[in-house]
């Protein structure tokens, strides 16, 4: 019967080189979740700066906003103010006499639920004409202004004014397709040019409501 050998137990240096490499991954280790701790300290902090800096930029834009909006209104009451009394001047050269201008009037009949607000309205006997006066023209104002004449002439009707309504927009800047848009729907347009504005027919007859 053969005898067992017995394996021979590790040499000190060995042992004492594989604790030492444990010691070392497990220092690496603790090292490296220190690290990972760090970076995500400061990854909280910087999120914590960005949403303060985007409450802070929100906070600026709202500013703006309100101060955008005020001038606006501003703007569109000077504008009014300055066209208002060359309208009927620069409308007879178009062969339309309108003896009366009337800036800021408004419409409310609370019996038929019908109100509205006219920047400038020109009268005489037979015809009125609406104007809407912006800073900025847009389509979406084209568009309003054409809803505000059909309540006006909802308006007239209910109360006995037979006159026909024409409308006018008007506006510091007023893009290409702006102004093509708003001729195509029967309205005149009211630019700047140099010291003083210009008025565009529409394109064929202007509409009447």
């Amino acid at each position: 019967m053969e005898a067992t050998q017995t394996a021979n137990p590790p040499s000190f240096e060995t042992v004492w080189a594989a604790l030492q490499e444990v010691a070392k991954r497990q220092e690496e280790t603790a090292r490296q979740m220190l690290e990972t701790d760090r970076q995500m300290q400061e990854t909280d902090r910087q999120m914590q700066e960005t949403a303060r800096q985007m409450l802070e930029t929100d906070r600026k834009m709202q500013e703006t906003d309100r101060r955008l909006g005020k001038l606006g209104n501003r703007m569109g009451e000077i504008i009014e103010h300055m066209v208002a009394p060359n309208l009927r001047e620069k409308f007879r050269e178009l062969g339309l006499n309108f003896p009366q201008a009337n800036p800021n009037s408004d419409v409310a009949d609370y019996d038929n639920n019908i109100f509205l607000e006219i920047d400038v309205k020109l009268e005489n006997g037979d015809k009125a004409m609406l104007v809407e006066v912006k800073t900025n023209l847009t389509i979406e104002d084209v568009q309003e202004h054409i809803k505000r004449l059909e309540k006006m002439r909802m308006y007239a009707d209910l109360h006995g004014d037979k006159r026909t309504f024409l409308g006018s927009v008007a506006g510091v800047i007023v893009t290409a397709s702006v102004k093509e848009y708003a001729l195509g729907k029967g309205l005149y347009v009211i630019e700047p040019s140099g010291e003083t504005f210009n008025i565009t027919p529409p394109n064929g007859q202007p509409k009447e409501w």
